[in-house]
């Protein structure tokens, strides 16, 4: 089943949101009002998503827990805590694409190079896909809901884009940049054509919440990386506490 027109339109709005933060991501400050210097609202945007995850997105796993568990066909032993074991999943995944990364380049091999690009961005493209997909098939439908998802996850994306731009350059920008792009964009199409059951649903919430924090550590939080320490906290607080009246 479809879901209703003005729901389409407000979350195709939202997926065309997420491309331009690949394919415009360079030349966007979106919070340039807060913070002028860009790679400090990089690090405001990463804060965000941090508190969207720990304040808006773990509650909601409990209800993810709650639907999982209802939706097996059988009884299940530890009343679905598997969906905090796929949390972990999905962050230890992303670690381990990371530490991959570092060993290819550690070869010195120009080859490396090469696989080392074709697996950061086809891990990322994977994950931005499922990112677009939960715009339209979510746990939570309300417009408020999609709203404060499409600001934390737009934010995200423009840290995730700098961050693959600083790793891989110009190889990045010739076209990189625009599968994650067109991944905006398919992953929500996939959403609006093929809706998930309510508990599958549920495991890739989990997932994703995981893999967010392990890519939120990963671009700010390293002394090596070039985040800056007062936006990303100052991102991470003001957002938190717009979302704790909100639910």
């Amino acid at each position: 089943m479809f879901p209703p027109l003005r729901e389409i339109l407000v979350t195709g709005a939202a997926a065309l949101l997420f491309a331009a933060m690949f394919l415009v991501g360079d030349r966007l400050n979106p919070l340039r009002a807060l913070v002028r210097d860009r790679r400090g609202a990089i690090s405001f945007g990463a804060g965000m998503s941090a508190a969207y995850v720990f304040v808006h997105v773990m509650p909601e796993l409990h209800s993810a827990r709650g639907a999982f568990a209802a939706s097996a066909s059988i009884p299940l032993r530890y009343e679905g805590m598997a969906i905090y074991f796929l949390a972990l999943v999905g962050f230890l995944v992303f670690y381990g694409l990371d530490h991959l990364l570092a060993r290819l380049r550690e070869t010195g091999d120009p080859g490396g190079d090469r696989t080392a690009l074709r697996l950061h961005v086809g891990g990322f493209a994977a994950y931005v896909g499922l990112m677009a997909y939960l715009l339209v098939d979510s746990l939570e439908r309300t417009t408020g809901s999609t709203a404060l998802y499409t600001l934390a996850i737009s934010t995200h994306f423009l840290s995730l884009d700098h961050h693959l731009r600083e790793e891989h350059g110009a190889a990045y920008d010739r076209a990189g940049r625009f599968l994650l792009a067109g991944m905006s964009v398919s992953g929500w199409l996939v959403g609006v054509l093929l809706p998930l059951p309510r508990g599958v649903l549920a495991l890739l919430v989990a997932f994703i919440s995981g893999a967010i924090i392990m890519n939120n550590s990963i671009m700010e939080l390293p002394s090596g990386k070039d985040g800056r320490f007062l936006p990303f906290m100052a991102g991470g607080l003001l957002y938190g506490l717009l979302l704790l009246p909100l639910g």
